[in-house]
């Protein structure tokens, strides 16, 4: 097994992608984008970001796209998951914020969210599982002893294994400290009994992260399947059904003390920290989605003619795709701003929360001003935008739903907690 502590040599894309990618490092070896510049944002992309986008989308495009829509919202085969994920890495999609030591490419936080981006337009039923192996390895990379480190991060930025997160279970949601799992201590192990569900990834997953109770308080331990066990059952849901959403049952599982990440009785501040970086991406789940279901709309409203021209000339479809564009852009910059705070290692709960409510809740308005704008073709299974729609009312939830969003930059705003 490759050691995480020596460099990745990456194969001949990867080198591409790092010759495209390669940007100056900021104080204390931090790689920036062109993003902070003397305490200012920039709003473009630099040419090697530009570079770096194009090549996926051409990749996505030409490629993995036309094989995706093949299963149409069925379950995805696991091994093509791990076929996709090992493919989609070369161009840095799980590995550009990582360092080099760890098996990633050293590169920034900016950059990754606008290759997740492309990711999303073409495939939320993929994007998904990248974005939990990159938080997860993330988590792993800050605060996991060095031997689990090395055991399971390159993998994880590679897309040989595939990671869970567990916090969520049957009763509990937005309130994380009230979770029920409980890991007991005997001996050298703990013993971890408890439900966990909504986890993305569950039936697949080869690591599982899960929050649970300790004599200490809250603490993340990763379960490993092959080793230690734990059993899943999938959840149906309108949409997203070719990746995985499971319940995770936990019966007994004995775990190595090792295992535990971070201080024991420190999750809760822990998990502060990784919805940070899981709020970004589903801001960018967000406003992906609500791209593509525009850019829909626009290719149809300029092939649909009624009442004697084109409907891109009629101005109230005009002025749904013009709305809807400028709204997308603005949750980019919401998000792509709080990617910079990470990058300079600032606190930006408030600005991931910003970006996180208004990315996804705009998914939701362009994909039914799309569905709209294709009548009652916009029903059919014959456009996509069907799918669009669905896929866009997950979005608000996980990682906090809209209603917390907002207490969360009200309480930033005011010093006063409201829950």
């Amino acid at each position: 097994m490759r050691r995480a502590t020596g460099r990745r040599r990456p194969s001949g894309r990867g080198r591409e992608w790092r010759r495209a990618c390669r940007v100056g490092r900021g104080r204390g070896g931090n790689h920036r984008a062109g993003t902070l510049r003397e305490g200012k944002i920039m709003y473009r992309k630099t040419e090697e970001q530009q570079a770096a986008v194009d090549g996926l989308r051409r990749f996505l495009d030409e490629k993995l796209e036309p094989e995706i829509r093949k299963y149409d919202d069925q379950v995805i085969p696991d091994e093509k998951f791990r076929e996709w994920a090992g493919q989609l890495s070369e161009f840095g999609v799980l590995t550009a914020p990582h360092p080099e030591e760890h098996g990633g490419y050293g590169m920034d936080w900016v950059t990754h969210l606008m290759l997740f981006e492309e990711v999303v337009y073409s495939s939320l039923d993929l994007a998904v599982p990248l974005l939990i192996n990159v938080v997860a390895a993330d988590l792993l990379i800050r605060l996991a002893p060095p031997e689990l480190c090395e055991r399971y991060v390159p993998d994880l930025l590679s897309g040989k294994k595939f990671a869970s997160v567990g916090i969520s279970e049957p009763d509990v949601g937005s309130d994380v400290a009230a979770v029920k799992t409980k890991a007991v201590r005997d001996g050298d192990y703990y013993v971890i009994s408890g439900e966990k569900t909504w986890i993305s990834s569950g039936r697949f997953a080869d690591i599982f992260i899960c929050t649970c109770r300790t004599e200490e308080g809250l603490s993340h331990i990763l379960i490993d399947r092959e080793e230690h066990g734990f059993e899943t059952r999938d959840i149906k849901k309108i949409a997203l059904n070719g990746q995985s959403t499971a319940q995770v049952f936990l019966n007994d599982v004995r775990v190595p003390v090792g295992n535990i990440i971070g201080d024991a009785g420190q999750a809760l501040r822990q998990t502060l920290v990784v919805f940070e970086r899981a709020r970004c991406h589903m801001a960018v789940w967000g406003y992906a989605v609500g791209r593509r279901a525009n850019d829909e709309a626009i290719k149809y409203s300029r092939e649909r003619s009624q009442h004697g021209k084109l409907i891109a000339g009629h101005q109230l479809i005009a002025d749904k795709i013009a709305t809807n564009a400028t709204k997308i852009d603005a949750a980019r910059l919401l998000t792509l701003r709080a990617g910079a705070m990470i990058d300079a290692g600032e606190r930006c709960d408030a600005e991931c929360a910003m970006a996180k409510w208004y990315g996804t809740e705009i998914a939701i308005t362009a994909a039914r001003d799309a569905l709209q704008i294709h009548g009652g073709n916009g029903v059919t299974k014959d456009f996509i935008i069907e799918r669009l729609a669905r896929e866009s009312l997950i979005g608000p939830i996980p990682d906090g739903t809209t209603e917390i969003q907002k207490l969360i930059i009200a309480r930033s705003l005011t010093g006063i907690s409201a829950f």
